[in-house]
């Protein structure tokens, strides 16, 4: 019951870190999110598609996180560019803080030479947050037994709802095997505070890449026969926001039509403010991809002081490929450069 009431304070205390300093969500499988991750990624597989992911962080406690995003995106292949359309919602279970975002994404493509292909891509959204102060808990809730049961004494006058626009940006570069992104989020740094006393969210930068190696199958390095693929795929995702940064490193395994995976959320060489470490998590993913279906399954397993008695995380992807357009004519990715950024079937 104590170490239950410990982690409850604990994860409240990093509640309000989090409305404070402003942190996004972040989802594990990030290439299983590509409009999340990068608005460039948005119609780079030169065909349309539809995605949802959902993540439910930390599900044995009362302070568990839930992000839901759903997305389409479609290439216009003659125009050289792809539009896609996100929403994406993130309630946290202590206080019903929601955000919901949509946002819309235009992407360009760029044929830098035969080797390397560029694409630049923006970003406008806009979001609404809601929040209950009845369901938060003070310092004169709180005596030497712990939570007494009385309500606050505390007022608020401010609304329980706040609402903004965005602005982001990205690119990505890659060849056949090789590539590398970058993205920008919340340009503008809106102003997110319920209280009206000015709580700025703070730019997150995201640089991301990886590199595709073929494995010999004795048909054609890389792929069989009946064109499944065999490949490892290496990849990365740094991530910085305020005074907060992660880093996600390891590796896809593609067997088609099964995909695993596993990687290591931290930075081991930089130590918290404090005292600690900064490893944070091992993550196992497992994935099917049939024909236009692409289905992916992690688990967080919690490596930090908060322990794995929170749940760890869970998290489910969705990936759905259609074809976009004229359908007697190949799509870009059959007549050039393939993107090889797993997830891009």
């Amino acid at each position: 019951m104590l170490r239950k009431t410990l982690l409850f304070l604990f994860a409240s205390t990093l509640l309000i870190l989090n409305e404070s300093q402003g942190q996004d969500p972040q989802f594990s499988q990030y290439y299983a999110a590509p409009l999340y991750l990068n608005p460039a990624l948005a119609g780079i597989n030169q065909l349309g598609r539809a995605g949802v992911n959902y993540r439910n962080q930390w599900p044995s406690i009362d302070a568990s996180f839930e992000t839901f995003s759903a997305y389409v995106d479609v290439n216009f292949d003659e125009k050289n560019s792809s539009v896609g359309l996100m929403v994406t919602s993130d309630q946290e279970g202590i206080a019903g803080l929601t955000s919901t975002e949509i946002a819309l994404q235009y992407a360009y493509q760029v044929r830098v030479n035969y080797k390397w292909t560029f694409r630049p891509a923006i970003q406008a959204s806009y979001t609404f947050r809601d929040l209950n102060f009845n369901r938060l808990t003070f310092g004169d809730q709180i005596d030497a037994n712990g939570l007494n049961g009385n309500p606050t004494a505390e007022q608020f006058d401010a609304a329980g709802t706040v609402h903004y626009w965005d602005l982001g940006v990205g690119g990505i570069v890659f060849s056949d095997r090789i590539w590398f992104g970058a993205s920008m989020h919340h340009l503008r740094e809106p102003d997110q505070s319920f209280l009206g006393d000015g709580s700025p969210l703070p730019r997150k930068l995201s640089l991301h890449g990886g590199y595709r190696i073929p494995l010999r199958t004795g048909y054609k390095k890389g792929e069989t026969a009946k064109g499944m693929e065999r490949s490892l795929s290496p990849t990365f995702n740094y991530r910085t926001q305020g005074e907060f940064d992660q880093l996600d490193v390891g590796m896809y395994f593609t067997w088609q039509p099964v995909i695993f995976g596993l990687w290591y959320r931290g930075i081991p060489i930089k130590t918290p403010e404090g005292s600690g470490s900064n490893t944070e998590s091992l993550i196992f993913m497992f994935g099917v991809t049939q024909k236009k279906l692409t289905f992916g399954y992690s688990f967080d397993y919690t490596l930090s002081n908060l322990g794995i008695a929170t749940g760890g995380a869970h998290e489910v992807s969705i990936t759905y490929t259609f074809k976009w357009g004229d359908p007697r004519k190949p799509s870009r990715d059959v007549r050039e450069l393939k993107c090889p950024v797993p997830y891009m079937f």
